[in-house]
């Protein structure tokens, strides 16, 4: 819950409030894991065997899985469900963030300022212009997305998204809600010793969680965030100010940064890409091959790809491109993005793709074991946001 939420921009919850996360926290727990268990079976039991009875053959893929269940009573509850509790997710928090706003945009300026802990910086742009694929949508139906502002050195869709993630991601991003990083940037490590970077950067950081880690795995390393969302970026600063730890935040647009040509060591991403459409994302590739450094690498964190995915698991992780406000979601889970980055300039026998263990729920041990694999597999859990996730990751070498 947002328990989670530990650090010097906490905001305080009434009772009722709390009672409330905890509600929603233990619904969405119920929705992704029994109600989906539930639909997965009667998938399996009723209506695929049905199909197969009529077609003489499988469904093909996932569109052909969505269409075919669709009309299922289970389907129709599950979606229900879903959307009510994403909805409830951001309203369970919104209350206390918007009472305590401008306490927070004047703690925020604060700790921006403050060198005793940590020494990182934050530059937002007053004349920065949102993306139209950003401002036109609540992604993940959030209201205001990452980028609303209301008042000067608003932070509030930061805090909207920090104390909601806490709530949405019941436990399953662990201490901190940097679960995806720390596995990611663990496995990574222990695969790619011959990597020391020294500066890295997390393209669309959000509130920072996807961040943060990197200074964890790398403490040498300068490390920098960038978002469209000024709240976001002022948000996440201040909560690395917070936790001591030195990092460097940007209001940039990913596709077009302005940064020095052969910068960075590592440009990574969290959850990022799927958001974006894939015009953009040819854009966002071809600028990070601009700002590494000769034989940096890029490294990308999404949902896998429907090439790797059975037809069921392909329709169940594109369900949040028709019903979580994420339009863009399954045309790049259909993407070759192994082409594309080599269209953006990459070595093409440089791509690679691999499937890290949470940490949080199987350890370090076995997150380790995993680096032993060589290549990422078809696996039900993979990308999916329930017990027993596994965290894919693609990328490629300068």
């Amino acid at each position: 819950m947002t328990d989670y939420v530990d650090h010097d921009m906490k905001v305080s919850h009434t009772k009722d409030e709390s009672s409330r996360q905890h509600f929603v926290q233990g619904m969405r727990g119920y929705v992704l894991n029994d109600l989906a268990g539930h639909m997965k079976t009667v998938w399996e039991r009723k209506v695929e065997p049905s199909f197969e009875k009529v077609n003489g053959r499988a469904p093909a893929d996932g569109p052909e899985v969505h269409k075919t269940f669709k009309p299922e009573t289970i389907f129709k509850f599950y979606s229900s469900m879903r959307c009510n509790t994403q909805e409830m997710v951001w309203r369970s928090v919104m209350p206390a963030v918007e009472r305590e706003g401008e306490d927070l945009s004047r703690r925020a300026q604060v700790l921006s300022q403050a060198g005793d802990k940590a020494s990182g910086t934050v530059a937002t742009d007053p004349n920065f212009s949102v993306p139209r694929y950003v401002s036109e949508l609540d992604v993940h139906l959030m209201p205001g997305n990452y980028h609303e502002e209301r008042f000067d050195h608003d932070v509030t869709q930061g805090a909207v998204f920090d104390n909601g993630l806490g709530v949405f991601s019941f436990g399953l991003l662990g201490n901190r809600m940097q679960d995806i990083t720390d596995s990611v940037s663990t496995y990574f490590q222990a695969r790619y010793p011959d990597v020391k970077p020294e500066k890295v950067l997390d393209l669309g950081c959000s509130l920072g969680h996807s961040t943060l880690p990197w200074k964890d795995r790398y403490p040498d390393a300068e490390i920098h965030g960038i978002d469209v969302g000024g709240p976001c970026v002022r948000y996440a600063h201040a909560r690395a100010q917070s936790y001591g730890i030195t990092s460097h935040f940007h209001q940039m647009d990913a596709e077009h940064t302005d940064f020095e040509d052969d910068t960075f060591d590592v440009v990574y991403s969290c959850m990022f890409l799927h958001e974006v459409p894939n015009k953009n994302i040819k854009g966002v590739f071809k600028e990070a091959h601009r700002i590494l450094k000769p034989g940096g690498v890029m490294i990308h964190y999404e949902l896998p790809p429907n090439s790797m995915m059975s037809a069921y698991d392909g329709f169940y992780l594109d369900w949040d491109a028709y019903y979580n406000k994420e339009p863009f979601y399954k045309a790049f889970r259909d993407a070759d993005a192994k082409a594309e980055i080599a269209e953006a300039g990459f070595k093409k026998d440089s791509f690679f793709e691999h499937v890290a263990p949470s940490k949080n729920l199987y350890g370090e041990d076995a997150l380790l074991e995993a680096v032993n694999n060589k290549d990422a597999t078809n696996n039900s859990n993979v990308g999916r946001f329930g017990d027993g996730v596994m965290w894919y990751f693609f990328g490629a070498r300068k």
